[in-house]
């Protein structure tokens, strides 16, 4: 497996990103979905992340959108077929180092309680439930999490 930032904009990735979609949309109304497009992936304060078999097909994404000290993580997935491979893993770690590197102090997250695999994978990783962030309003169906990367 190899994991490095990439363009989100390519086909293959944009597959991936509405195959997230797909199965988002069977868990949680419109409302309560704060997915970004893909276009708002490619802008330059986003490190995006792409997973790829040795082969080179796409399995796995995720990013990071870089606020000065803070960063969000979005549009996390992994395949159903590759997971619990550590393809989730290599997407993660990548994106916070370089979020790190980029000046990112703290990573914080929405997400929903009805992924209980990816609340029980982000506690794994260090992130810890909070209050809402930025311009998220308190929803049942939004959990929210964060994590202190340190300081560069």
């Amino acid at each position: 497996m190899n994991v490095s930032l990439e363009s989100p904009t390519q086909p293959e990735v944009v597959a991936l990103i509405a195959e997230l979609d797909a199965y988002q949309d069977t868990l949680y109304p419109p409302e309560s979905r704060h997915a970004l497009e893909v276009a708002a992936l490619a802008l330059p304060q986003v490190l995006f992340a792409v997973a790829r078999t040795p082969e080179g097909e796409a399995i796995g994404c995720g990013a990071i959108v870089r606020d000065g000290e803070c960063g969000e993580l979005k549009r996390m997935y992994v395949r159903p077929s590759h997971r619990g491979r550590g393809v989730a893993d290599a997407v993660l770690a990548l994106l916070e180092a370089h979020a790190l590197a980029a000046g990112c102090g703290e990573v914080m997250l929405e997400t929903g309680p009805y992924q209980p695999s990816a609340l029980a994978f982000y506690a794994r990783h260090g992130y810890a439930r909070r209050g809402p962030f930025g311009g998220y309003r308190d929803d049942p169906l939004s959990v929210f999490m964060s994590k202190s990367l340190g300081r560069r």
